[in-house]
């Protein structure tokens, strides 16, 4: 047999072998269920034109149904890799895969919005049980230069997750296989997440959890809690006019994530296990880190939002037309990514994330007037493609190389959780971006002004892109390599607590 990329000398050849590629379909499962996670994030950013045609989803329900996903996404994570430290990786990994391929049928045959919402928060949650076990299970059963050569492969192929997922719910959408509409974006995971399910099972190897780890359910419930009292009154409040409870909603949401931390140290202080490191909390450079991954993802992906419903609601652009016309933003983000990843990162250290965010706002200066000289009777894609395309390059260079500067401040014991905490926040700042630039920008759509909308979303963005600037100069001078990303400590075999790992995603 073989374990953790080491032969046992009883083994015969063959078995050898057949041992050998099965680690390389675990692999492929990873790649795969890391994908449909990323697919889903976005591919239903095209759909929401025939979402209102057949289920009557207004403004709110879209930003919902967007935006909904991931917020369990992010609030679960911390969890799920608990729960697979406790009961196996394999158990949680397995079970989370079924279950998010069961909500994704049953987002596909729901009746109306809400039902479709509640399902959509049922996937994310599912995801969040999913998604943890991937590098925890690579760590298992992969080590020394050929985990280094998995991580290689692994993080890439992400990217193109989320690069495509906007173009391939537009074809789906458009080409209405069967007459199933929007509804196909969702079935799409079926027969993938079928399969993924019947390789898992056959070729994960069996591993008992760790029955000592405690889980902190507590914890875990103002969590969940808190984001939902700031998710709610940003996605409701522009439509209701931003009554008092929306103010109290977000107000009792800081009060809720204070409580967290207070809680995660009372719990380490009586000898218990928190679900976050306490001295994560403890550490500036980190604390002001999540604050920057929570600006830079709200904005990244609030804006791609804005660009689709600019296109299809503002230029009745088709569902395929409108993934077509994030090809400049994926390509552009694509490319920013290459080159500091190769070149810059290594370089100049902590530059790059200052570099990015100011190509970012100059390609919003340079989209804002493109805007100005639109002819809305000729206008195609090219007309944004430029400031689209470098506004890409400039996200590209911070999602390239974020993570490890953050990380570069956590002890090497700390990493699993560290890495946990970061893509949870990545998440959920995604969801609060949905909120917040989809309010802004429908607040001057549904008085037929889409530019003035795209206009005062670029303005969001640039905000926060200047804050983020502001937040790297705190970060440190240089990244974590990207091996120690992963719970790989210098001339060490060792796997963090936790199983998570940053999600490198390409908007």
């Amino acid at each position: 047999m073989e374990v953790s990329g080491v032969r046992d000398p009883s083994c015969s050849p063959d078995e050898a072998t057949e041992t050998h590629r099965s680690r390389w379909l675990i692999l492929a499962v990873m790649i795969v269920a890391e994908i449909m996670d990323l697919l889903d994030a976005s591919i239903v950013n095209v759909a929401g034109p025939d979402l209102e045609k057949s289920l009557g989803a207004g403004s709110v329900g879209l930003q919902w149904v967007i935006g909904g996903y991931a917020l369990t996404l992010g609030a679960g994570l911390v969890l799920g890799g608990r729960l697979g430290d406790r009961y196996g990786r394999r158990r949680m990994f397995l079970i989370g895969l079924a279950a998010f391929t069961a909500s994704s049928l049953l987002c596909a045959i729901a009746p109306n919005i809400e039902s479709l919402i509640l399902f959509r928060l049922l996937q994310g949650t599912a995801g969040a049980m999913l998604l943890p076990q991937g590098l925890g299970l690579l760590r298992e059963n992969f080590s020394g230069p050929e985990l280094t050569k998995v991580f290689a492969i692994f993080g890439p192929v992400l990217g193109l997750g989320g690069i495509i997922g906007p173009v391939l719910g537009g074809f789906l959408i458009e080409g209405d296989f069967f007459g199933l509409g929007w509804r196909s974006v969702f079935l799409v995971n079926l027969p993938i997440g079928i399969a993924a399910l019947i390789v898992a099972t056959k070729c994960v190897p069996r591993k008992a959890g760790d029955r000592t780890v405690r889980v902190d359910l507590t914890g875990a419930a103002l969590v969940v809690a808190s984001c939902a009292l700031l998710v709610l009154p940003l996605n409701q409040g522009q439509e209701n006019g931003w009554p008092l409870w929306t103010w109290l909603s977000m107000a009792a949401s800081a009060i809720g994530f204070a409580l967290f931390a207070l809680q995660q140290r009372r719990t380490a202080v009586a000898g218990r296990e928190p679900l976050v490191t306490p001295g994560l909390l403890r550490k500036p450079a980190f604390t002001v880190g999540l604050g920057g991954i929570a600006l830079f993802f709200g904005g990244l992906v609030g804006t791609q939002l804005v660009l689709t419903l600019f296109l299809q609601i503002g230029h009745r652009f088709t569902a395929g037309e409108a993934g077509l016309g994030n090809l400049p933003l994926a390509v552009g983000t694509a490319i920013g990514g290459a080159i500091s990843g190769a070149f810059l990162a290594d370089r100049i250290g902590r530059k790059v994330l200052q570099i990015g965010p100011l190509v970012q706002l100059v390609g919003a200066a340079v989209l804002w007037f493109e805007l100005d000289g639109l002819d809305a009777a000729a206008f195609s894609t090219l007309d944004i493609a430029p400031g689209v395309a470098l506004a890409g390059i400039g996200a590209g260079m911070v999602i390239a190389a974020l993570f490890s500067f953050i990380l570069a401040a956590v002890d090497d014991d700390e990493i699993g959780s560290a890495s946990g905490v970061l893509s949870a926040v990545q998440a959920v700042g995604g969801s609060i971006g949905v909120a917040v630039f989809g309010s802004v920008f429908f607040a001057r759509a549904e008085a037929g002004d889409f530019t003035g909308g795209f206009h005062r979303a670029l303005l969001v963005q640039a905000c926060l892109l200047v804050a983020f600037f502001a937040i790297t100069f705190l970060l440190p001078r240089k990244g974590r390599p990207e091996d120690e990303q992963h719970g790989i400590a210098p001339g060490a075999e060792r796997e963090p607590a936790g199983g998570g790992g940053p999600r490198e995603i390409a908007w």
